[in-house]
């Protein structure tokens, strides 16, 4: 399979439209932060392209439901799709559905199950997960050995949806920056999955706090269960400067707990980039052009001390 790996901040497969083009997105999600400014690129980028006309569905987190509205896009008749999967266990009978009608299909930020297996007119556009994870970890190891806990330190990892490869891998980049001889002092007390959501974050956070759980950091899989996380924290009364947080996706509502204070590192997933490659593959395979299959876009680790540079970028 050809790779791709991109240093930019946009994907630029295209320079221009030739004909009136319709591409059907589903996206997992529209209650979802980065979700939310993943499809807002595609649509916002779909308004630069003379042309050029989305559909953009809301799967509502169901499986059936994308199921169905990635045949209703082929009923319809569109150039070609882009699916925010919300399952990526289920993407080999979403491939399978585009590649029986000819139509070209995207995978967008959430990597496929059969991303090896691809057919040619089919590609994915997101961000190497096996980096996240692991920045994220690397730098709450740092951290925990700046402030004095390198003998010995418990963490607690609240997982996404396991359903999800994202979540799967950053839990798996935990993992493995712990069996490494420089973080070996971390212990996992805890691990648990609030299903990427600030509320489930909140009420796991409370549960492990009333179990009386002692732990010197928190390893998120994104921001938004870091933020509830944050938010039970504090209502117990637990001072941010006492415990290590860490999350994944950079967004605005994270880099503002970075600013005050209570999320220490968080990881750039660049939704915007993301969004438009995926609309930039879409467009070319239907154009009949050739496009790599698998579109890499950099994550790039936030810490205080960098943090000015990524204010609004998501």
């Amino acid at each position: 399979m050809k790779k791709l790996v991109l240093a930019g901040l946009a994907v630029g497969l295209m320079t221009g439209t030739a004909a009136a083009q319709t591409v059907g997105v589903s996206m997992a999600l529209f209650d979802d932060n980065f979700l939310t400014v993943l499809r807002n690129g595609i649509e916002e980028y779909a308004g630069t392209l003379d042309g050029v006309e989305v559909q953009i569905e809301d799967a509502q987190n169901d499986v059936g439901r994308q199921l169905n509205q990635i045949q209703n896009f082929v009923a319809s008749g569109v150039d070609a799709i882009i699916v925010n999967p919300v399952d990526t266990d289920a993407t080999e009978a979403m491939s399978a559905l585009a590649a029986q009608a000819n139509i070209p299909l995207v995978y967008v930020n959430r990597q496929p199950v059969n991303l090896e297996t691809l057919p040619d007119n089919q590609a994915f556009v997101g961000s190497n997960e096996v980096d996240s994870g692991t920045l994220e970890t690397q730098e709450v190891c740092r951290l925990l050995q700046e402030v004095g806990k390198g003998e010995g330190a418990n963490i607690v990892v609240m997982m996404g949806e396991l359903s999800n490869q994202a979540a799967r891998q950053r839990t798996q980049d935990v993992h493995d920056v712990i069996a490494t001889d420089e973080c070996s002092f971390m212990t996992i007390v805890e691990e648990q999955t609030a299903n990427w959501q600030r509320t489930q974050a909140a009420d796991l956070m409370t549960n492990w706090l009333s179990a009386g759980v002692q732990f010197d950091a928190l390893v998120s899989n994104n921001d938004e269960m870091a933020i509830g996380a944050i938010q039970s924290m504090k209502a117990a009364g637990m001072s941010m400067e006492d415990v290590i947080v860490g999350g994944v996706d950079a967004t605005q509502d994270a880099l503002a707990a970075m600013q005050a204070g209570d999320l220490d590192v968080t990881v750039f997933q660049n939704a915007a980039a993301q969004g438009s490659g995926s609309l930039d593959a879409a467009i070319a395979l239907a154009a009949g052009e050739e496009v790599e299959q698998v579109i890499w876009v950099p994550f790039e680790l936030v810490t205080p001390e960098n943090i000015e540079d990524y204010f609004e970028a998501n």
